[in-house]
């Protein structure tokens, strides 16, 4: 009975930050969607309109892209976090928060510099004769800055999962006969899974509606879907359809956190992720 009165007594606590998400998200998404069926066949029209469904395909493929480029290099490192003394663990891990005390603003005119013409990648190229790679204002440069920018959300998450791997099943595993490829692949990767899907669906979700990397190194030409929202919501003032693709990328964002879970990753907060490091074994 006690116990029951302690818990009920407890609710009270949930709200202020039960009317902080209302006011800040529910409200907002609420109004967004009644100004998206508030004109006649905005759905329609946006699934329809061929220009919409370009920038859409153009932002999941890249999203895509960056996510496989994230997990690339996202993994090898986290498992090398995993594997050296503290001090190393440490340093490694400082790296990869070193983009969360960066502007995003000075990160992305740090690309500019870099990914420009007549910039360091563009003499590189043109050292090995490659002299018409173009990268800013394109759809691959706009993919390696973002890779950059995604990466810590990648990384955390699997530095999370793989440090809580019992390293004496791969032992087990080689003792009985497997080679080093079989037991990574039949023993330590299954057992990853989970975080790979956890940093797999942050990149992807996060990707799908960034736009201030876009904005800068990209073109309208080539522009993605949260620059197709700025256009229409602050140029052509056209809230409804704007809100009905912000409800479209919002519901394909649900649907894959939804997938990812049934899948056994859990997207949580990443601020816990480095609060236990890993113990060796």
């Amino acid at each position: 009975m006690s116990s029951n009165k302690i818990k009920w007594s407890s609710w009270p606590l949930l709200v202020p930050a039960l009317a902080l998400l209302a006011g800040i998200l529910l409200v907002p998404l609420a109004d967004t969607f009644i100004r998206s069926v508030s004109a006649p066949g905005t759905y329609t029209n946006l699934l329809t309109d061929g220009v919409t469904m370009t920038v859409l395909w153009r932002t999941v493929v890249t999203a895509a892209t960056v996510t496989v480029a994230a997990l690339l290099i996202g993994y090898p490192y986290a498992y090398l976090m995993t594997r050296v003394s503290p001090r190393a663990r440490g340093i490694l891990l400082v790296i990869v928060l070193i983009p969360f005390w960066t502007s995003v603003m000075a990160r992305n005119f740090a690309w500019i510099i870099i990914l420009q013409d007549g910039g360091p990648v563009q003499s590189l190229f043109a050292f090995f004769g490659a002299e018409d790679v173009v990268l800013y204002g394109s759809t691959a440069g706009v993919t390696i800055a973002m890779t950059q920018v995604m990466l810590p959300f990648m990384v955390l998450p699997l530095f999370s999962t793989l440090g809580g791997i019992d390293r004496r099943l791969l032992l087990a595993a080689r003792g009985l006969g497997s080679s080093p490829t079989a037991a990574f692949w039949k023993v330590f990767w299954p057992l990853s899974r989970g975080g790979v899907m956890a940093g797999v669906i942050l990149v992807f979700t996060l990707s799908l509606g960034f736009y201030v990397t876009p904005a800068l190194l990209g073109s309208p030409q080539e522009s993605l879907v949260a620059q197709l929202l700025a256009q229409r919501t602050t140029l052509l003032l056209d809230f409804a359809a704007a809100g009905a693709l912000g409800m479209v990328v919002l519901v394909v964002t649900l649907v894959l956190v939804a997938w990812a879970n049934r899948m056994g990753g859990t997207v949580s907060a990443i601020g816990v992720v480095a609060a236990s490091p890993p113990k060796d074994r």
